[in-house]
């Protein structure tokens, strides 16, 4: 019997990359390298025989050619990827989005590498429906269902650079797409929408600086009992998808490799679409019933302005719904988390970790 494909996963200590480790090391026979330039998520796992684990950067291109060669699939996870960072260091943001991969497709079309690229839900930029001045009751599912090979990508201007990160990830795509065209690549792209679970973004003061995405900033005011800021009311809306189903898709890919190549693919729950005002309050609530000690005190929540918020240039898209109708048919994969467990399991990670900290800047 042939050995199974060994896989190299850059970015196996992130967030993403923790789990989807962690599964194929406990599900599934296959050798696995992981490069990344941390280790902390994954310190349970590198005892594994069946593991090799490279701390290197993973835009290195020369020394982590040495790494693919050994490989027959490559995963690949890297990514800025937060919202506060694409109007105010935009160079670094396409620089690490666009161009440093850009080395990485040449070298697995060179070799013949299965590359299996994460992109983001971001490259459909604004939808119809945010255009067409009707309610969102009134919407046709055309204009806001986003579909892999039929939507219209749309970002704003030039001078929104906000777009930065979504127009480097998708012009990508496109280089993906030509490769294929042109020199044979085998690819396979992935489109997440919105994942969530333990181990996600960083609390500010504690362990990063800055400004991390909405989830983990709702945790900061939560935890640390500030105001919860809703960027222009939290009117835009989001799918949030629980990590272990994005880890199914994942698993259903290496399991349909016929299947799967070529295609991009959204990975989203659509039953987990809320607006980021109801998700706001719908964390207050759940924080309070996995704290019962603050169940009777006051959240503030308030309203700023996106330039106020994020700075110049900032942009938001209105709506992102997925059209997995490709994942389902392809590939078999259907998301099976509900937005409660999805936000309860994450919620709790974050309390388990983090309270201790804020319980001690408090007595400080």
């Amino acid at each position: 019997m042939p050995a199974s494909p060994k896989i190299l996963i850059l970015g196996a200590g992130g967030f993403i990359g923790s789990h989807l480790l962690e599964r194929i090391l406990t599900t599934t026979d296959r050798q696995v390298i992981g490069i990344d330039i941390q280790s902390s998520k994954i310190e349970h796992l590198l005892d594994s025989e069946r593991l090799t684990f490279a701390q290197l950067n993973v835009h290195d291109t020369r020394a982590v050619t040495e790494y693919i060669e050994q490989a027959d699939i490559v995963i690949s996870l890297v990514a800025l990827c937060n919202p506060a960072l694409y109007n105010t260091i935009p160079l670094d943001v396409i620089d690490i989005n666009f161009n440093r991969p850009y080395e990485l497709v040449k070298v697995c079309a060179r070799m013949g590498k299965w590359l299996i690229h994460f992109s983001t839900s971001e490259i459909y930029g604004r939808t119809i429906a945010s255009y067409t001045g009707l309610s969102y009751e009134e919407q046709e599912p055309k204009n806001y269902l986003l579909n892999e090979d039929e939507t219209p990508l749309v970002l704003g201007p030039i001078s929104n650079q906000r777009w930065s990160y979504a127009c480097a990830k998708q012009l990508l795509e496109r280089v993906l797409y030509a490769f294929a065209f042109e020199k044979g690549l085998q690819y396979s792209v992935i489109r997440p929408f919105n994942f969530i679970g333990p181990r996600m973004d960083f609390i500010p003061g504690v362990d990063g600086e800055g400004t991390p995405r909405v989830l983990a900033c709702f945790m900061e005011a939560l935890l640390f009992h500030k105001p919860i800021r809703l960027v222009d009311g939290g009117l835009n809306r989001r799918v949030f998808t629980y990590i272990d189903d994005a880890v199914d898709a994942l698993m259903c890919m290496l399991r349909h490799p016929d299947q799967a190549k070529g295609h991009a693919f959204n990975v989203g729950n659509v039953a987990n679409e809320i607006s980021i005002a109801d998700l706001a309050r719908k964390m207050v609530a759940t924080y309070k019933d996995l704290r019962p000690e603050f169940s009777e005190c006051d959240f503030e929540i308030n309203v700023v302005s996106g330039k106020a918020f994020y700075g110049e240039g900032y942009e938001d898209s209105d709506r992102r719904v997925p059209d997995i109708a490709k994942a389902r048919e392809l590939i078999g994969w259907e998301p099976k988390t509900g937005l409660d467990r999805a936000l309860r399991n994450t919620m709790r990670a974050y309390i388990e970790q983090y309270a201790s900290a804020a319980a001690c800047r408090k007595a400080c």
